[in-house]
């Protein structure tokens, strides 16, 4: 595995970096025109995901079937998502202190697992129908604010588990903002707007 991704980097002037991190099938395009809508003034950086599911859909880290993660792997692409953040911040001249990241449904499993495995390297989170993607050693991410978007009639990620991811952020300290929308896995109507009133 390598921490240089094939990604997308284009910058901004307000000192902020959006992390955006696509969902499987995806790249490193998917994501653009959301971050600009999100934060227009933020430096937006969006890697690919390394792994092809059937040889053909990128995804972050490997899955044995649908919820069910390959845990050493999702484990191992998180290090090197972490050393490709702290490797761009040094390639681009971004502050590696104002990172937030944008992901949705794989990308943002491994948002969460960035929070979860290394503190530090985000200050924030946006993570759109995500899961818990794993249960490591608690470590401490006091005082980051990080907003779970989820459907009610998510047909991949079932509300309880989105209520257990939740509640795992908010006993490593986090601030969550746990926003339900009456939607499936895709997003809703009005949800990108109230994302950036919260981001704002």
């Amino acid at each position: 595995m390598t921490q240089d991704f094939i990604h997308r980097y284009l910058p901004g002037t307000s000192g902020e970096t959006l992390l955006l991190l696509h969902g499987t099938g995806g790249d490193e395009g998917s994501l653009m025109e959301l971050g600009r809508i999100l934060r227009p003034e933020a430096n937006l950086l969006s890697p690919r995901g390394q792994v092809l599911e059937g040889g053909r859909l990128p995804r972050f880290f490997r899955r044995l079937a649908e919820g069910v993660f390959d845990v050493p792997d999702l484990i191992a692409r998180t290090g090197d998502l972490a050393q490709f953040v702290t490797d761009s911040a040094g390639r681009y001249g971004f502050d590696p202190t104002r990172v937030t990241a944008v992901g949705f449904s794989n990308g943002a499993n491994i948002a969460a697992s960035l929070l979860l495995l290394h503190p530090g390297i985000l200050s924030r989170a946006v993570l759109l129908r995500a899961m818990v993607p794993l249960e490591p050693e608690a470590r401490r991410i006091d005082g980051t604010r990080v907003w779970v978007g989820a459907g009610r009639h998510d047909p991949i990620v079932p509300p309880s588990n989105t209520a257990r991811l939740a509640e795992l952020l908010t006993e490593r300290g986090a601030e969550v903002k746990l926003d339900w929308r009456e939607a499936g896995h895709q997003l809703a109507g009005g949800e990108v707007e109230a994302i950036a009133h919260w981001l704002n």
